[in-house]
């Protein structure tokens, strides 16, 4: 199926190179968009699968050895859609963004530190295993060899990477001050920007694919110097 798919997307861009915008170039995208799209909906009569789900659970800041470091949990459940593409061979995306701003009356807050966590996350066939991919940027942009990898035997054990951050960290102590009210901003959700371009147009109108949550959190003066 994954074979199939990539041949067909390039088909359309053969078509669309070669013809323009003809009707045979838009036949031939249109098709592929209609298989793909068969893959997001659930058959006739069959019972509608449960979507994916994700909550923080934990979410606190630590001060050590000069730094505030970021603890958090989350409640990750993907949803069987997604887990069949997973199945399939294509690859997820994940983000997680942290960011620290400072309270300014006069003007808009003042961003004190700001970090991403990006994650890439596929199944392969010949080995049987799940590779879990880690970056501060885009793996999808920037490639697979600047990021740090891993493989696990299950799924289960893969997400729980993904599910759990310890000592990430997010500014220095010495950049806080204990006289001043700071914000942290938590966000994590499912990129659909990074998903092969035919499965975004439907992807992100699927609440099969709408994974996402954020907190904020107001720091105390402790956390300063």
């Amino acid at each position: 199926m994954t074979v199939f798919i990539t041949h067909c997307w390039k088909s359309v861009q053969s078509e669309l190179s070669g013809l323009g915008r003809t009707r045979l170039g838009l036949r031939v995208l249109w098709a592929c968009v209609a298989l793909i799209s068969a893959m997001f909906v659930t058959p006739a009569g069959a019972q509608a699968p449960s979507g994916s789900a994700v909550d923080i659970t934990e979410l606190r800041l630590e001060r050590a050895d000069g730094a505030l470091l970021l603890q958090s949990s989350l409640r990750l459940e993907l949803s069987p859609v997604v887990e069949d593409a997973l199945q399939k061979g294509m690859p997820i995306y994940f983000v997680t963004e942290v960011e620290i701003t400072r309270d300014r009356w006069y003007w808009y807050d003042k961003k004190i530190g700001a970090v991403a966590r990006h994650y890439r996350l596929a199944y392969q066939p010949l080995t049987r295993l799940w590779r879990l991919n880690v970056s501060r940027d885009p793996i999808g942009f920037v490639g697979s060899a600047s990021s740090l990898s891993q493989n696990f035997e299950t799924l289960p054990e893969a997400l729980a990477a993904i599910r759990r951050t310890v000592n990430w960290k997010l500014a220095d102590v010495a950049d806080i001050d204990s006289d001043s009210k700071y914000t942290m901003s938590f966000k994590f959700r499912l990129d659909v920007s990074q998903l092969p371009r035919p499965f975004q147009m439907t992807a992100g109108s699927n609440a099969e694919w709408n994974l996402a949550t954020q907190k904020t959190l107001r720091l105390s003066s402790e956390m300063g110097r």
